[in-house]
């Protein structure tokens, strides 16, 4: 059968008593540290942006805009949602793909059981759903995709949406196929031009990607039909791995242990706000910080090594002007504002703190190199190395091989419960921790509104 055709299959008579206990687990932290995210990203001013023009439209519906106080209908939800999941670069990611699943999936997920009035356990078996349909295409192209210059979180995200919706609404196995075909006309081009050049649209791409994959289900409930082998491709050459990779993509990916391994377990959370590619440097820098009462005035220079992706993807500095986009992109930027904040949350994200010349003076003292050493043992380590030199000539170093948040060394339930909290920042504090009960418990709950209506 082919791979399409499979995944489909699979996805139709995916049901949560199949689901191993493990990833059902996995799929209830996913949601969690979801709407971390979403409280998180409301403190942008871009978002607010777009959350006001959203709100314009006037439309109506039954779905929840989370955190701003009002429902529109379901397509400008999971728009809305995929936005306030994607823009503060704390989301959930997979290392194999490069991608962020949750961003597209979960927005489509709770827009489609809004609609629906559909409990927990049909949200869990849509989330699992939905990240294998964004993982598989995102791995078999994985780095390819990106360095022909697509985002997979967008592009990708799209048939986990149209996946995720598809399971909420108990699409069979035709319909199914149909959505993910109809996907994959429809998902945006996701452009990695738009992110490398700091610009704030890139905050879109999760929504648009929600909103690409809801459609795309809906029409095939609809009867409309797309192609069946959307993902291989055909003869013709038009097929999604085909038009949009660099390199042969490794079709294996698409299919290969279906239903035994769940690449739902390989997803990562971020502990801090900026592109995974910072965070070994972030770990590092705030580990010598704490450790050694670190005053920045103290630093004349700090030197990070890297491997060589990490330095294309984040090595570059920021000057005044740039916007949040450009520093959660800039490891010199991520390490100066962890040396004088101690921390990387929502708030070294602000227009404001982006304009503290002195930040932006420690940040161009950041010099970001490739080491060959840590180059040769990505991807299986994302290691990086910092070395701080203060005025006195003392040198500081610490290296970090696995990022905290890896599934190697995960951010647990408690951690990430913490993290919704700060996050939320100075919102209704029983209110939070009902959410975060509710979410552990998911299974139990009988109308996903009992969700959404508290955020």
């Amino acid at each position: 059968m082919e791979p399409t055709r499979r995944l489909a299959a699979f996805i139709s008579e995916l049901n949560y008593e199949n689901i191993p206990s493990p990833v059902v687990r996995k799929a209830k932290l996913c949601l969690l540290d979801y709407l971390a995210n979403v409280y998180g990203s409301l403190e942008l001013a871009a978002v607010e942006a777009a959350m006001n023009y959203i709100k314009s439209l006037g439309a109506s519906g039954p779905a929840t805009v989370l955190g701003c106080g009002f429902k529109t209908d379901i397509h400008h939800a999971a728009l809305a949602n995929g936005v306030l999941a994607e823009a503060i670069e704390s989301q959930d990611g997979l290392r194999f793909g490069g991608n962020h699943p949750g961003a597209a999936v979960i927005p489509a997920a709770l827009a489609a059981a809004e609609q629906i009035g559909v409990g927990g356990r049909r949200v869990i078996e849509a989330l699992v759903a939905g990240y294998e349909a964004a993982n598989r295409p995102a791995m078999a192209m994985h780095p390819w995709h990106t360095l022909k210059g697509f985002l997979p979180t967008g592009t990708c995200g799209a048939f986990g949406a149209a996946a995720a919706a598809a399971k909420v609404r108990g699409a069979d196995a035709g319909r199914t196929l149909n959505a993910l075909g109809n996907a994959g006309y429809l998902l945006p081009i996701s452009m990695a031009e738009q992110l490398m050049g700091g610009f704030t649209i890139k905050i879109m791409q999760g929504g648009q990607a929600a909103l690409a994959g809801l459609l795309a289900a809906g029409l095939a409930e609809a009867g409309i039909t797309g192609t069946p082998y959307v993902l291989e491709g055909s003869p013709l050459k038009g097929g999604f791995t085909q038009i949009t990779t660099a390199a042969d993509p490794k079709m294996e990916r698409l299919t290969e242990a279906l239903g035994e391994k769940f690449t739902i377990m390989d997803v990562y959370f971020k502990p801090y706000t900026a592109c995974r590619h910072t965070h070994g440097g972030a770990q590092a820098v705030l580990a010598l910080k704490r450790e050694n009462n670190l005053d920045p005035n103290e630093v004349e220079k700090v030197e990070v090594f890297t491997y060589g992706l990490a330095e294309l993807a984040v090595g570059k500095n920021v000057v005044r002007g740039d916007t949040f986009v450009s520093a959660q992109f800039s490891l010199p930027y991520v390490i100066a504002v962890c040396l004088m904040d101690g921390e990387l949350g929502p708030g070294q994200l602000t227009e404001k703190r982006l304009a503290d010349a002195s930040l932006l003076e420690l940040s161009a003292r950041v010099k970001v190199k490739t080491d060959e050493e840590l180059n040769q043992a990505y991807p299986d380590k994302t290691a990086t190395r910092v070395e701080i030199v203060l005025k006195n000539g003392e040198r500081l170093s610490r290296q970090v091989d696995i990022p905290y948040g890896d599934p190697r060394d995960p951010l647990e339930t408690d951690a990430l419960a913490h993290k919704v909290k700060r996050f939320a920042g100075s919102r209704e504090a029983d209110q939070v921790e009902k959410l975060i009960e509710l979410i552990l418990d998911l299974e139990k709950v009988e109308d996903i509104g009992r969700i959404t209506n508290l955020v």
